[in-house]
């Protein structure tokens, strides 16, 4: 008898535990429904963090806090305690990966790594979108395209700080590891400094087929002895991008003379790239829109390239 008593109380007590169980599940998921309708997340915002998430995790040895960490100018603290899950579901997925070349032909960097766009969404959060974001993205698009392309990491002012430089000191800093990527990567052949512009939305945005895109800018030095053949490279690809995407591209914007830098490491190589995408006011989505129209006509422009 007291035997039956104890397995009853002991059935009662395992149904309690998946009553409270559903309960907080539930309670759970109405919070965050609630939260995320509160948020007000925006349809364009939605394909943001779609893309996030895809590309993200490009890197074997890189996760998704770690790369949407350095996408922003401040630590994105809340994601260490809301996505920490995510992040092991990438890090444990299958490799689909295509890529048929072994060795990076593509670097990617920023001179100015703490130009910031606008908060969008995470203003509640007190993070702005650094142009890094965009390097992550064009990262996972050239490598599903079969093309490795290297993401430079190391902190720009901390090379200033370190050597005493000002800000203006920048492209020297930047320098230093374009030097130091090539000399550890020597098939690295495209250089891409990724910027964004200074001017303000209603400048730096056009509507495409219904999407606001951040409009997009190429810097060429005159000051470097050999800037025809970076030229001649830059004009396929805004020749493309205004094919494609009429609008997008302002031109390329060539900068010489007395009193401005007028190589902005241009001399490194003849495959070098100054891109601005966007102002200082254009959202996250919107840069996207334009990252992915300008990976798109790159990668077609370097399929026939033998420069």
């Amino acid at each position: 008898m007291k035997k039956r008593f104890i397995t009853r109380k002991r059935k009662r007590f395992r149904v309690l535990k998946i009553v409270l169980f559903l309960a907080f599940f539930i309670g759970s998921l109405i919070i965050t429904f609630h939260l995320l309708n509160k948020s007000n997340i925006s349809i364009d915002d939605k394909r943001l963090v779609e893309v996030l998430l895809q590309y993200s995790d490009s890197s074997e040895d890189k996760g998704i806090i770690k790369r949407v960490k350095k996408m922003f100018s401040t630590p994105v603290l809340f994601l260490d305690n809301n996505y920490f899950k995510v992040e092991k579901v990438f890090n444990e997925k299958p490799n689909l990966d295509n890529t048929s070349q072994t060795l990076p032909t593509i670097y990617i960097y920023n001179s100015h790594q703490g130009e910031e766009y606008a908060p969008s969404s995470f203003a509640e959060y007190s993070v702005s979108p650094t142009v890094m974001f965009a390097d992550y993205v064009l990262e996972g698009l050239f490598k599903d395209k079969g093309y490795v392309s290297l993401v430079e990491e190391s902190s720009i002012k901390e090379i200033l700080n370190r050597n005493g430089w000002r800000y203006s000191y920048s492209y020297m800093a930047s320098r230093i590891l374009m030097e130091e990527a090539f000399k550890n990567n020597p098939s690295l052949k495209y250089f891409i400094d990724v910027h964004r512009d200074s001017l303000d939305k209603s400048r730096t945005s056009v509507m495409i087929d219904g999407k606001v895109f951040a409009k997009t800018i190429f810097l060429i030095g005159l000051e470097n002895d050999n800037y025809e053949e970076n030229l001649a490279f830059t004009e396929k690809i805004n020749n493309l991008m205004n094919k494609k995407y009429p609008g997008l591209s302002k031109g390329i914007y060539k900068k010489g003379g007395v009193g401005v830098n007028g190589v902005y490491n241009q001399d490194f190589s003849n495959r070098t790239i100054l891109i601005e995408i966007g102002g200082y006011e254009n959202t996250p989505s919107e840069v996207l829109n334009s990252t992915l129209a300008f990976a798109e006509c790159f990668l077609e422009v370097i399929k026939t390239d033998e420069g």
